[in-house]
């Protein structure tokens, strides 16, 4: 897209860290973010779950493209019940918002997805791919959450009209993300659990916004890609290598047996997760600056 050929992008969820880290990769490319979010500094001021007034709000606007990186998290969640107010957002949110991209006559809209999606458990040596089952049922701890997921991406993927993509991404660190785990690390307020060779994977957030820049324009309509560094990490080794980038006291660890009462963390922490990026890397066209958490978290401390 030549700089001259500016392109209209709704940013829902704007303010967020995800949302900045987004943003600043579409100005890089060349787009004008339009931020769409609930408080005072947003472009424009609507609640994604009231119908009425997004529809008002967006209303006269001219877009070409819609990201939905919306969430009603404002800390990470410890309870299967924190995650409640953002699995309703993926589902009326969602709704709404692509009743508004149908109305503005958007092209495209990019959908901000997760790895747990494909399930909160150990899948051993098992290398998860998108061709994957995504959204399947889970147990009744996490159904709620896997449930919201599947009909998120059904909507951004199959709306008549509309070339979807859902980016499935890792856990996120980085800039506006891991300073929260150096600070609990230096109050000595974080253990860190025995992860018995169980791994997960990561994106550093600023590569999780270069993907949704490429999205924008590159990769198949209908498609859904996952967005992970090349080398997963357990959850305790990371806190880990927080701990060491940054020269933090070291974190006690602990059993995660520990974490049980903390209900949506344990399923994360207890979770194993090996997952391909080879999708993304071929059709968006995608890499991570950082082949694993550990380089990247280095790179952060040293800046």
């Amino acid at each position: 897209m030549a700089m001259t050929d500016t392109k209209n992008v709704l940013l829902a969820g704007a303010s967020g860290v995800l949302g900045g880290h987004i943003a600043d990769a579409l100005n890089r490319s060349g787009y004008h973010v339009i931020g769409l979010g609930r408080g005072a500094g947003a472009d424009v001021t609507a609640d994604l779950m009231d119908r009425e007034q997004l529809l008002r709000a967006v209303d006269g606007l001219e877009v070409d493209a819609v990201v939905h990186a919306a969430t009603a998290l404002r800390e990470a969640p410890m309870r299967h019940k924190d995650m409640f107010a953002t699995d309703d957002l993926r589902i009326l949110g969602t709704r709404n918002l692509m009743e508004a991209a149908q109305e503005l006559g958007a092209r495209r809209v990019i959908a901000e997805s997760m790895v747990f999606g494909y399930g909160y458990r150990d899948f051993g040596d098992h290398v998860v791919t998108e061709d994957d089952p995504f959204g399947a049922a889970g147990d009744r701890g996490v159904a709620r959450h896997i449930e919201a997921m599947r009909v998120k991406e059904s909507m951004m993927l199959g709306t008549q009209g509309i070339e979807g993509i859902a980016l499935r991404f890792g856990l996120f660190y980085g800039p506006g993300g891991t300073e929260g785990i150096v600070r609990l690390l230096r109050d000595k307020k974080l253990p860190a659990v025995n992860d018995h060779g169980r791994v997960l994977p990561w994106v550093n957030l600023v590569d999780a916004g270069e993907a949704v820049a490429l999205a924008v324009e590159g990769g198949r309509a209908g498609e859904a890609y996952n967005i992970v560094d090349d080398v997963p990490t357990g959850f305790g080794a990371h806190v880990r290598e927080v701990a060491e980038a940054f020269g933090t006291p070291r974190p006690m660890r602990v059993p995660a047996l520990m974490m049980r009462p903390m209900s949506y963390a344990y399923r994360m922490v207890t979770a194993g997760m090996r997952v391909a990026n080879a999708k993304a890397k071929e059709e968006l066209g995608w890499e991570p600056r950082y082949p694993d958490s550990a380089e990247g978290l280095r790179a952060l401390a040293a800046s």
